[in-house]
């Protein structure tokens, strides 16, 4: 699949920064309700700085399989998957994370022979300092929609939602709603839910439910994980 190369790789937080604060400005917040292909996105660190970047595209749209045997859950088959190991190129800082993982996920999904219609990543959109998190900066660079899913609570202020599934609460920052607290099962710690691009935060939630049928963790994003870490699934 193609990815635009938008800007070189920053070296310096002042660069980085000047990247988020121009791309933000293309972010689109509405978009399609429907999805057919879907990728998983996340990056392991093996060490400090050795990184392996995995995308894993599912059809969402094949006969519902074992929530057990590897390829198959609630539907939901692998069609494609990418791993790209390479060196973390730019420092740690906060709110600047996504710059350390952006090489590798871009020819990651360079690699693709097909195209998905979202992305679901492992981190945040919106809800972000800059209102610019991994999720928005992928999808201004491929175009497609995307959505930030984090494991914790990064920014903003939220109540704790009900605890059955689906039941949410808003993300506030500086008096905007930047995302969602969103119970995926019942009586499990909620994930953040933020816009990336091109999707409302309703759609991109009931996505998250979607592809959520057993687990805390959508289905592409565990499947990403899981060969990040041990390179196959």
């Amino acid at each position: 699949m193609r990815v635009n190369q938008l800007h070189p790789w920053p070296t310096s937080v002042e660069e980085a920064e000047a990247i988020q604060e121009r791309l933000r400005l293309h972010v689109e917040l509405t978009g399609p309700t429907e999805f057919t292909l879907v990728a998983g996105l996340d990056v392991h660190y093996h060490g400090d700085d050795d990184v392996a970047a995995a995308v894993v595209v599912l059809s969402a749209t094949a006969p519902t399989g074992s929530a057990t045997d590897g390829r198959a859950a609630g539907g939901l088959v692998v069609v494609e998957q990418v791993v790209v190991r390479g060196k973390a190129r730019f420092p740690y800082v906060p709110g600047l994370f996504a710059f350390r993982e952006l090489p590798a996920l871009v020819e990651a999904l360079e690699r693709l022979t097909v195209t998905p219609d979202l992305l679901v990543c492992d981190g945040y959109g919106l809800a972000h300092p800059r209102g610019f998190g991994l999720a928005c900066h992928l999808g201004v660079l491929t175009g497609l929609p995307a959505i930030g899913v984090g494991k914790t609570h990064f920014v903003g202020t939220h109540d704790a939602p009900a605890p059955a599934r689906g039941a949410w609460t808003p993300i506030d920052l500086n008096g905007s709603t930047v995302g969602r607290a969103l119970r995926t099962q019942q009586d499990v710690k909620p994930v953040y839910v933020s816009q990336g691009h091109r999707i409302t935060l309703d759609t991109a939630c009931a996505e998250v439910l979607r592809l959520s049928p057993y687990h805390r963790l959508p289905e592409p994003i565990r499947k990403a994980d899981h060969l990040a870490r041990h390179g196959d699934l």
